[in-house]
């Protein structure tokens, strides 16, 4: 089954403790090449703004550097936040990249804005504007398909086939299942809401000039290492970060395990980090082997999009290397 399963990538230009905003979009870019030779299917970038441990604000623009230093992996968003954005302006972009690199384009979708007021602010938006967001969606595939009733016309996305997942958050796999597309869930540590959410989909999706039958990429943390330890440290970084953002209110750059390992913290923050470390998919090359066979079977997921984060990138590449060793069968 394993073999069967397309297996990609989501790199969300996570930010290092000692490393820069720039450094992090190059590495973004280096891990697309690797990611490339190592047969993995697609490797897509995301949309945050004004988050110290997160580069990736302008997933457009990145996916044109990825797609410019690669070949033949499909390259897309993970996804663009479409309350933040006009969808005649994100046809158009994505137009532009399908131009450029013809059959290579996936415009993943979601319905987050902000993270804090201030931003919304900036950004001109408000949490209720996540509320439209199948209207949003809606608009957006008609200037594909050249149904707007304003007689503008999207160029050159007009015409073009840019194929759309929806990032089901919230409502969004009975929108993904109403308008016909394919759906991206996760995480993998919530096995139940994701199982709820699967079945929701499927048993309400309408087949579509998009997609005919339902397509299911789940996704989350995986890591693969030497031994079960070792995976457990490629976690730290994430884990601790998202602690601190819950005790702090912003999601700092990633730190070495070790220094996280050094630290004195209160009951709080080692509860929320050791939570942080649980319910991923991590081992040697035989337990994740065996941890992924379950949850494609209890799914049926097409695709697994992998969104592993950690300080140490060298690390990171071996587990993706371990991970293609696995898949390929």
């Amino acid at each position: 089954m394993i073999a069967s399963t397309r297996f990609s990538v989501l790199d969300r230009s996570r930010t290092r403790e000692g490393h820069t905003h720039g450094e992090a979009l190059r590495d973004t870019v280096r891990l697309a090449r690797e990611l490339e030779r190592l047969g993995y299917h697609r490797v897509w970038v995301s949309e945050h703004h004004g988050v110290p441990g997160v580069a990736g604000s302008a997933p457009t623009v990145l996916a044109a550097a990825v797609a410019g230093a690669t070949r033949t992996i499909r390259v897309g968003t993970g996804g663009v936040m479409l309350p933040n954005h006009r969808p005649l302006v994100v046809a158009e972009q994505f137009g532009v990249l399908e131009s450029l690199y013809p059959g290579r384009i996936d415009m993943g979708l979601g319905r987050s804005v902000g993270f804090t007021d201030g931003v919304r602010r900036a950004l001109g938006r408000d949490k209720g504007d996540a509320d439209d967001f199948e209207a949003q969606l809606r608009e957006l595939l008609g200037w594909f398909e050249g149904t707007s009733p304003t007689g503008v016309h999207a160029r050159p996305a007009e015409g073009l086939t840019v194929p759309p997942f929806v990032l089901a958050m919230g409502e969004g796999a009975g929108i993904a299942a109403r308008l016909g597309l394919p759906m991206v869930i996760g995480d993998l540590r919530n096995r139940e809401k994701m199982l709820r959410g699967i079945d929701h989909y499927r048993d309400h999706f309408r087949p579509s000039a998009w997609a005919a039958e339902p397509y299911v990429v789940i996704s989350g943390t995986v890591a693969v290492a030497e031994t079960p330890e070792e995976a457990r440290r490629l976690l730290i970084p994430e884990a601790w970060s998202m602690a601190y953002s819950r005790t702090r209110g912003t999601f700092p750059p990633l730190p070495p395990a070790e220094r996280v390992e050094a630290l004195t913290v209160t009951a709080k923050e080692r509860s929320l980090h050791e939570a942080g470390l649980t319910g991923h998919v991590a081992g040697t090359e035989e337990q994740v082997a065996d941890e992924l066979e379950t949850v494609l079977k209890e799914t049926g997921a097409q695709e697994v999009l992998v969104t592993t984060s950690t300080h140490d990138r060298e690390a990171l590449l071996d587990s993706y290397r371990r991970l293609a060793a696995i898949t390929s069968g």
